[in-house]
């Protein structure tokens, strides 16, 4: 029973190591305040035309909607 429960104080520790090594990680990942991370995104959709939005926009002209259908050239 003595190396059972040495094993199992070595997988305790191995586990706890771990976890503490992906917290480290997490800690060390680059933040963004709130606050910028809000601006940096107002100022994208600003910035932006998004054809969804033609209220805003306005009617996007030919060949300009991502979401319009393909042209039909030509017959079968």
């Amino acid at each position: 029973s003595r190396p059972h429960k040495q094993t199992m104080a070595e997988l305790k520790l191995r586990r706890l190591t771990e976890h503490n090594q992906r917290l480290r990680e997490d800690l060390a990942r680059p933040r963004a305040r709130v606050s910028e991370a809000s601006l940096s995104l107002i100022q994208y959709a600003r910035s932006k035309k998004d054809p969804m939005l033609p209220s805003v926009w306005g009617a996007p002209g030919k060949g300009e909607d991502p979401y319009a259908p393909p042209e039909e050239s030509g017959c079968c």
